[in-house]
């Protein structure tokens, strides 16, 4: 398992904190450095902010394995065209997330209604970060289902 810092090893403590800086320092250098080095068959996963390189990786570097998005997830068109044939996507978010809800999740029904092998779990509640025990959207049940969910596609993906 790899993963990059897509924040240079600095934190925060309020999320909108976050949220400007990766806005204000865009990652897309460190993460494509980060897999360089790298096999090119991967299932490139991304949560919350760091879907947006995930989902482009998995798109746009040949040979994924794979992509797993949670909390987040854009139109293929976003990373310049469809989603690549054979690549099975699983995707998982809360159908109420405020920060999903108007562009997210809509994309990721468009997804799953065009990709054959693309999965949309929704989970009831309205949170971002479910399955982060630290977060204070944390939801134990949600996030149980989520891990069992992951975990079966990565079974297959090997």
């Amino acid at each position: 398992m790899h993963v990059p810092d897509l924040f240079d090893g600095r934190t925060f403590t309020r999320l909108e904190d976050g949220v400007a800086y990766a806005r204000e320092a865009p990652v897309d250098d460190r993460v494509e450095a980060a897999v360089n080095a790298l096999p090119n068959e991967l299932v490139y996963a991304g949560w919350s902010l760091g879907v947006m390189a995930a989902q482009k990786l998995a798109q746009t570097r040949s040979g994924a394995r794979g992509a797993l998005l949670i909390s987040s997830a854009a139109a293929p068109e976003d990373f310049g065209g469809p989603w690549p044939q054979g690549v099975p996507l699983q995707m998982h978010m809360m159908e109420n997330d405020e920060w999903a809800k108007d562009y997210d999740i809509p994309a990721a029904r468009e997804i799953v209604a065009n990709v054959k092998r693309a999965e949309l779990f929704l989970y009831p509640g309205d949170g971002h970060l479910i399955a982060d025990n630290s977060a204070p959207d944390y939801d134990e049940k949600a996030a149980s289902l989520l891990k069992k969910r992951v975990e079966e596609f990565l079974d297959k993906a090997r």
